[in-house]
């Protein structure tokens, strides 16, 4: 098992990924799009994954959820979550686990909800389909999630297109909540929401952990985005992890020079007329 990087291991881990591949097939051979990628997600934390577009960030995610298609394929290593093997499980028992043990929230939430169904039935196919619930415990139960999210009870009614980008991501935040999952992975939720939704998201996905305690595979390419929400980032590119640190570390002491790169990237807001920052954020300790 390769060891590159001691950060990614965490003490107390809900699932552990070891030396993950993912290829697709081409014409002109198999492409590896991860390369024996290794990292722990601890209970309750949330765990980011930053980098360019391309550089296989969804592919890690769709392969927790043993979502590729062919031609892709996983080709080598173990995704254990909660002690069992992902990729020795059954399509019935794998089929078991999706949303009542780990959840999806998509890129493009318009495209995650069905367009021709109400809110309120897309609630109830989940919550029939897993736990047998009437429809008026699924009424009950989609209520209180509604209520989650901070969107009035009585839009249940309502198709997606009558909601706006935001509140279209936090219904989709809330069915992903609906059974209670130990994980919820989020594949750049925010891309398409203005700056001002976005730290709403973010402040919401924070205040739902801390009070159930799930944990949070949050992929973006934005990793000043990222460093305000997660506990740890992982840094990937062309398909392997470049670094592991924690989050304040990342953002203030980056290691590697494709991270500094990153960083550069954003415009720094704090910098006097000096050159010299005036950011005076305080490291978090160990």
């Amino acid at each position: 098992m390769s060891n590159k990087h001691p950060e990614a291991y965490h003490p107390d881990p809900l699932i552990q990924i070891r030396d993950l591949s993912v290829d697709y097939i081409t014409d002109h051979g198999d492409f590896r799009a991860v390369k024996s990628v290794s990292f722990d997600i601890g209970k309750g934390e949330i765990f980011g994954l930053a980098g360019e577009s391309g550089c296989g960030k969804s592919t890690i995610a769709f392969a927790i959820n043993r979502l590729h298609k062919p031609p892709a394929y996983i080709s080598e290593g173990s995704i254990i979550f909660d002690g069992k093997d992902l990729l020795t499980l059954s399509d019935k028992e794998l089929g078991v686990m999706r949303w009542s043990e780990i959840a999806m929230v998509f890129q493009s939430a318009m495209n995650s909800l069905n367009p021709v169904i109400t809110v309120e039935e897309q609630f109830a196919d989940v919550l029939r389909h897993h736990r047998g619930m009437s429809d008026e415990q699924a009424r009950d139960r989609a209520e209180k999630l509604l209520d989650l999210v901070n969107i009035p009870r009585e839009r249940l009614k309502e198709y997606p297109h009558q909601f706006s980008g935001g509140m279209r991501q936090r219904l989709v935040i809330a069915i992903a909540l609906s059974l209670n999952p130990q994980l919820i992975i989020m594949d750049e939720p925010t891309t398409a929401l203005d700056v001002v939704v976005q730290r709403e998201i973010l402040q919401q996905i924070y205040q739902l952990r801390e009070e159930f305690g799930f944990s949070v595979l949050f992929i973006t390419h934005d990793l000043a985005l990222m460093s305000q929400l997660c506990d740890r980032i992982a840094v990937m590119r062309f398909g392997d992890i470049v670094e592991v640190n924690k989050a304040y570390q990342i953002r203030n002491h980056p290691q590697h020079p494709y991270t500094q790169k990153l960083w550069a990237s954003f415009p720094n807001i704090h910098e006097s007329q000096h050159g010299k920052t005036t950011d005076t954020t305080q490291e978090e300790t160990a």
